[in-house]
Order: C-alpha cells, then sequence, then structure tokens
C-alpha cells in the first residue's frame, strides 16, 4: 500500500493522540479517520497524515478496535462493509443493563457500524435460580419493544443474541436470538437448540434444560451485512449446526452469541471459534459475556470477530473489559476464501458416508 497524504476533514477522526504500537518507538501517533476508514500517522515534522500501511493491532484510547487493515482500493471498499460486536456483564437489573446497551449502540454507530452484536442474556442475568423464567416475556411485550425503539431511533441494526422469551408453560422459557432491523422491526429469531446440560469440571452443574425448551428450527436471515446464520452460546460444539447455516442456507456471517463459563472458556472458545469460521469460510461474529455477573456465575469473555481464513480481525484488548470491537466484514475475502479451496463442491453428502448393506 502507497503512501498518501489524509483528507483535511478532521472533524471526522475519532482516535486523538492515541498510538499503534507497531510506531511507539519510533513515536509516530497514529489516527482513525471515520470519514473514509482509514488508519494515518505522523510522519513529517509539520503534522502532515500519510496513510500508514501497517497492520494495527491495537488502540489504546478506546473500547472500539479493528486489527484488519482496510484498504485504500475504491472497489475494495465496495464490497465492504462495518459490524460491531459487545462485551458486556449483565446483572440483574433490566434497566441498568439497558443503559450499558444504549451507550455501546451509540459507540457502534458513532465507528459506522451497520450491524451490533450482544451477547447471550444481553438484558438480564438472574441473581437467583428462577429469575430468569419469573421475567421472561414474548417477542412482544416491553422489554424486547424497548430494544426495538433502540434500533430505530440508531438507526442500526441489532443482533439481541439470548432473550429469556416466555415459554409454551410458566415453568419454562426459550432462550431466543432475535435480529432487529434499523426501523425497529424484529426481521427474525432463533431459540437455541443445544441446550446447556454440563457438568463442568472444577465447576458447578448446568441443566439449561429444567427450564428451557429447545428449538427445532434452523434460522439465517438477510442482513445489510451478508446473511447472518443465527446460533447461541452451547450450539458452538456442535459442528452439524453451522455446516447446515453454509451449505444449506448461504450464511455469510455466523452469529455466536454467548454467556462461556470460564473454565471452558480458557480451553476452547477460541479454538472452536476459529474452527467454525474455517470449515465453513464464513466470518464468525461472537459477542460475549464478560466477568462476574453475581455471587455464583461469572463469564469468561474475549468478544471475537473472525474472518473466513480463521483469523481474529476484532478483539478488546482486556477479555472481561465492557466495550465493543469493530471489523469490516469483505465480502471479496469470503468470494476468495471459498473459491480458492471449494469445498462446497468438494464435500461428500451424508449418504457418502452411510455403511453398506451386507
Amino acid at each position: 500500500m502507497t503512501l498518501m497524504e489524509a483528507p483535511k476533514r478532521k472533524q471526522h477522526c475519532l482516535i486523538k493522540n492515541s498510538r499503534c504500537n507497531k510506531h511507539i518507538a519510533l513515536q509516530k501517533r497514529c489516527h482513525f479517520c471515520l470519514y473514509n476508514g482509514r488508519f494515518y500517522v505522523h510522519l513529517k515534522s509539520n503534522g502532515t497524515l500519510l496513510l500508514c500501511p501497517t497492520r494495527h493491532v491495537r488502540s489504546r484510547s478506546l473500547t472500539v478496535q479493528s486489527s484488519g487493515i482496510i484498504s485504500s482500493d475504491p472497489a475494495m471498499a465496495s464490497s465492504s462493509v462495518r459490524v460491531a460486536a459487545v462485551q458486556m456483564t449483565s446483572i440483574n437489573d433490566l434497566a441498568a443493563n439497558f443503559a450499558t446497551c444504549s451507550r455501546l449502540v451509540k459507540e457502534a454507530v458513532a465507528a459506522g457500524a451497520k450491524l451490533v452484536c450482544f451477547p447471550e442474556s444481553f438484558s438480564f442475568i438472574a441473581a437467583k435460580d428462577g429469575g430468569s423464567v419469573k421475567l421472561a416475556e414474548p417477542l412482544d411485550g416491553p422489554i424486547m419493544q424497548r430494544y426495538c425503539l433502540l434500533a430505530r431511533e440508531s438507526g442500526i441494526w441489532l443482533s439481541l443474541g439470548g432473550f429469556q422469551e416466555k415459554g409454551s408453560d410458566d415453568a419454562h422459557l426459550r432462550n431466543t436470538h432475535v435480529i432487529i432491523d434499523d426501523s425497529g422491526n424484529i426481521r427474525s429469531s432463533y431459540s437455541k437448540i443445544h441446550l446447556f446440560d454440563v457438568d463442568v469440571p472444577g465447576g458447578r452443574v448446568y441443566k439449561e434444560s429444567s427450564f428451557t425448551e429447545p428449538g427445532k428450527d434452523i434460522v439465517a436471515v438477510d442482513s445489510p451485512v451478508g446473511r447472518l446464520g443465527l446460533s447461541v452460546c452451547y450450539d458452538l460444539r456442535f459442528p452439524g449446526l453451522y455446516q447446515q447455516l453454509r451449505f444449506h442456507h448461504e450464511a455469510q456471517i455466523l452469529l455466536v452469541p454467548s454467556a462461556f463459563t470460564t473454565i471452558t472458556g480458557q480451553a476452547h472458545w477460541e479454538i472452536l471459534l476459529r474452527a467454525r469460521a474455517i470449515e465453513t469460510q464464513c466470518y464468525v461474529i461472537a459477542a460475549a459475556q464478560a466477568g462476574k455477573h453475581n455471587e455464583k456465575r461469572e463469564s469468561y469473555g474475549d468478544t471475537l470477530i473472525i474472518d473466513p481464513w480463521g483469523t481474529v480481525v476484532g478483539r478488546l484488548p482486556d477479555r472481561i473489559s465492557t466495550g465493543i470491537t469493530v471489523a469490516d466484514i469483505d465480502f471479496s475475502l469470503i468470494d476468495s476464501a471459498r473459491a480458492k479451496i471449494p469445498i462446497a463442491k468438494q464435500r461428500k453428502l451424508i449418504e457418502f458416508w452411510k455403511p453398506a448393506s451386507l
């Protein structure tokens, strides 16, 4: 990438007086400009900003971060769109959680994102057993309608991963991933299929099926950032779901909102997410709950955005902080990965693996 002079529209600069870790030794300040989505670096004594060709890994002044290079090629720029993924610590307070979500939506809008993805249980995490079932509401209830209004007023699409939707009886709920468009309309919803019934080594026993009804339908939906494949947390361990989303539902982006336990997160979180991206040649956006919610519950965190090659292109510097990470969905990269390694054509259908009859 050749160096070029930056535009003079300084009012669009988001990062001020911050330093990229690639240039700290040389004392070169890097700036990010929302006007055209580029990083710049001081290279002259008169303060002229030039386009920086270096991959930027970390920005110290904001919770917003993207680790991918944004091309100066106009053709490349037109084939990409920005997304944001949230990391937060929900508690048993609807108003407090909504205030956090509202603030992070504003950050995402300011960063130029068209979609912001929230983690599982974004609106509420109960402090006592049974609290989530008592709170559960239908999708047209006041809790979800408040988030619909937030999407409409902010002019941005929301991925709300893991809402406590009222179940078929008073003893059960559905763990539902909801997609809302920028007009505040619910475009699609997916109820978690694989429920977390696990005896975590060195931890507590979880029995999600005791209060949650499993979903039955695989869901994908079109959006301004591409075709989204929906899932929730524990679904991540079942690659067949993501194979279906890619090969039968034509997903380009897999959404994995989660509240992973600390123990399982340390062992498997990033490995599983990168595997899902590589084996489907899709982007993966994994918004995560992070830190201690109450005396009994803690989540691993580490919100990630991963490209179809398995590279992490969005990550917060702090695994348990509250904030957003942003990255650009590059449709040409999706097409390139799928053309170079054509697994869609080469894979064997289930009939191939059936044993021959004796």
